[in-house]
Parts: C-alpha cells; sequence; structure tokens
C-alpha cells in the first residue's frame, strides 16, 4: 500500500472493507500543525491502528482511550469511533476481517506494541493490495494476527458516563484538568449532591470519583508528554503543587516515572527508523 501522507488525494485511499483480503494495512504520516479529527464513522472490519510518533484518542460511546507513541488502539469491526490527533502522526493502521478467529480482542482497547509487531505492520504495509494470499504474504499476515491477540493491553482507558449531568461534569473537567475542586464542589456544578455523585459515578464508569479523575489527569498527561510538553509544565496543567506529587501520582497508577514511561516509547520508534 502507498503512504498516506497530508498531501495524498482521494485516489490514494482505497476502503478498506472494500479490498478481499484478510487483512489490509496503511502507512501513515501527517506534518499538520494543530489538530485534526476524523468524526465518527465505523468500518466492517476491525482496525489495529499503531502510533510511532505523536498521540492520539480515540472516542467511542462510553469510552476515550489515549493512544502515545509505542503503543496501539484496537477497534472491533462495526464500532462507531472518532480520531483526534494533534501535531506530527506517524504509524500504521491495520484492517481486519472479522470472521478470522484467532482470539483478538471484543473490545476497544489500547495494546503495547512489541518490535515484532511493529515490524511486521510495516511488512504488511508494504504489501501490494491484492497480495498473493498464498506463500510468505500468507504466512506474515498469519503471524501478525497472532501476535496482535497475544498483545498486552494497556489501561489507556477513560469510562465515560452517559448520565447527562455527569457528561456535562465530565466535559468541565477535561476542558479544566488544572482545578482540583472537591467531591462536594464539582457535585454542585452538576445540581446534584456528593453522595449522589458518587454513587451515580461509580455506577456509570466503575470506578470512584477520585480514581476517575486520577485517570483522566493520567491520560491527558501521557498525550501531552507525546506532544512535546515537559513533565514541569504537564504537572502545572493538571494543577499539582510540585512535580513530585505529580510524578507519585503518574508512577502509581501506570507503575513507571513519566520520563520513563515517554523514553521506552521513543526508544521503540527510533528503532524502527
Amino acid at each position: 500500500m502507498p503512504l498516506l501522507t497530508d498531501s495524498s488525494t482521494a485516489s490514494d485511499w482505497v476502503e478498506p472493507d472494500e479490498v478481499p483480503r484478510p487483512v489490509v494495512a496503511y502507512g501513515m504520516a501527517s506534518a499538520m500543525i494543530g489538530s485534526f479529527e476524523i468524526d465518527m464513522h465505523c468500518h466492517a472490519k476491525a482496525q489495529i491502528l499503531l502510533v510511532q510518533r505523536g498521540a492520539l484518542s480515540c472516542r467511542v460511546e462510553g469510552g476515550l482511550w489515549i493512544v502515545p507513541p509505542g503503543s496501539a488502539v484496537w477497534i472491533p469491526g462495526g464500532t462507531m469511533h472518532a480520531i483526534r490527533a494533534t501535531g506530527t502522526l506517524e504509524g500504521y493502521a491495520a484492517f481486519v476481517a472479522t470472521d478470522i478467529d484467532v482470539g483478538l480482542p471484543q473490545r476497544c482497547c489500547t495494546v503495547s506494541v512489541t518490535p515484532l509487531l511493529r515490524e511486521l505492520l510495516f511488512r504488511a504495509a508494504s504489501l501490494p493490495l491484492l497480495y498473493d494470499q498464498d506463500g510468505a504474504s500468507a504466512r506474515l499476515i498469519a503471524v501478525l494476527l497472532d501476535e496482535t491477540a497475544a498483545a498486552k493491553i494497556e489501561d489507556l482507558h477513560l469510562p465515560m458516563p452517559s448520565d447527562p449531568r455527569l457528561r456535562a461534569l465530565a466535559d468541565l473537567m477535561m476542558a479544566a484538568p488544572a482545578e482540583r475542586g472537591s467531591l462536594e464542589g464539582w457535585a454542585k456544578r452538576a445540581g446534584l449532591s456528593g453522595r449522589t455523585l458518587g454513587r451515580v459515578i461509580s455506577r456509570e464508569t466503575g470506578m470512584s470519583f477520585g480514581r476517575w479523575r486520577q485517570q483522566l489527569g493520567v491520560m491527558l498527561a501521557v498525550q501531552w508528554l507525546a506532544d512535546g510538553a515537559t513533565i514541569q509544565q504537564v504537572s502545572g496543567d493538571l494543577g499539582y503543587e510540585s512535580v513530585t506529587s505529580f510524578v507519585t501520582m503518574f508512577r502509581k497508577m501506570l507503575g513507571t516515572s513519566p520520563g520513563r514511561y515517554m523514553a521506552e516509547r521513543h526508544a521503540g520508534r527510533k528503532a524502527r527508523r
């Protein structure tokens, strides 16, 4: 497949659902300044979208996923989703027929990408559109599917409540993440009592209010760090009084420091180059 870039024309894109192959892969590159968004849409085929450089978010009904460098988002076939990216974006996308049964995820999720999976996506994107379904190409696709099924799921998911009052509140919190108001304070803004807010958000998201707000902070931090912000900038933008407090929260949520987390992902990108 050709590399899809900012200068690509409509004729460069072939709808993957119309290609009679079990897997259709593309390489992607964008040098856009600012951000761009692909509105809600869906494909009959499932999709794995690997980010090599930059970061993107994937929004589906009931959830938001952040995809930093070195990770990928898996989107089951038929799932309505919107994609948003900021700045320079490089990566690969593979569309997978839904009748393939090798243990692929049944729900939207982010997954960590091994060097082997990254290389397989790169090789698959270089195949002709109508590649030979026998021989080496077929074996490469089979290994790609097995490696995708074995990928480790990452906790970069923010459940989004469906209750209109909570959705409005979630939008406010995402627009002003530095506001560190109490449960009672946020509840008042939603026209609820603190007890009711805690009960409803637990029912809607499976998380406590505090845990949901921490998860929101981690996801925004990953996105901003991938966009080039410093740890100090992210700490301030999230309303932390000190960088140490932010790093402690980040390590608690993702098991490593923000500096090491991003360094590991950028190391994977350099290895591909």
